[in-house]
């Protein structure tokens, strides 16, 4: 489930369009049937694999002619999946900052972002630094990323497989200051940003294990 993405291809495929009409409105497998001009037990099947996913679920029963028929729609959790406009939302909403402030604003801004989704993370009682670097880990899990942690030169590397905020980071790669503040903010250590902005931006904290 996390590791779907619902992308152009996806929805190209009968389980996309499946999606994008139950996106709309609930229905049974007869109505999906109609629309997609298929039969009932070809739209079962690839219910079932929608349902498995975690994308569809049964929402009730509709009245008909000689039964009761399931209706399906989306799940909760589906509309995490569909593509979202953030990312171009973020580029302008930083590139009308960038016109208003200067440099030094601009970073004391960002930190402070980062600082902010610190604090509304759970809090917990994390005493050793290993446990922090594993909740600064899942954290930037939790907005996008994917990353795994390394051991180097007595230093702690997280070392990220591409980048959650990789859109605003080509454009505007002083944003990597925000997810420097918010590990930093977990790990309570300084953090070093050493981040790989090239055609794919990928993540790379450095955390000194010495000085916690």
């Amino acid at each position: 489930m996390e590791a779907m993405k619902l992308d152009q291809r996806f929805f190209e495929s009968t389980r996309g369009q499946i999606v994008t009409i139950l996106r709309s409105s609930p229905c049974t497998v007869e109505e999906l049937a109609t629309k997609l001009e298929l039969t009932d037990n070809a739209v079962r099947a690839h219910l079932a694999t929608l349902e498995r996913d975690g994308i569809v679920r049964q929402s009730g029963l509709r009245r008909g002619a000689r039964k009761p028929h399931f209706t399906y729609t989306l799940t909760e959790e589906a509309d995490r999946l569909f593509p979202k406009a953030y990312d171009a939302l973020l580029n302008q909403l930083i590139a009308v900052l960038k016109n208003r402030l200067n440099p030094a604003e601009m970073e004391d801004v960002l930190r402070e972002v980062g600082r902010a989704v610190a604090a509304n993370m759970p809090n917990g009682h994390d005493a050793s630094l290993q446990s922090r670097v594993q909740k600064a880990l899942k954290v930037l899990e939790a907005i996008g990323g994917s990353a795994e942690i390394e051991q180097r030169d007595g230093k702690i590397v997280i070392r990220g497989n591409g980048c959650p905020l990789a859109a605003a980071v080509n454009v505007h790669p002083e944003v990597c200051r925000l997810a420097e503040t918010l590990v930093g903010e977990i790990v309570k250590v300084p953090v070093v940003e050493k981040c790989d902005r090239e055609s794919r931006p990928q993540c790379r904290f450095e955390i000194d294990a010495t000085l916690a």
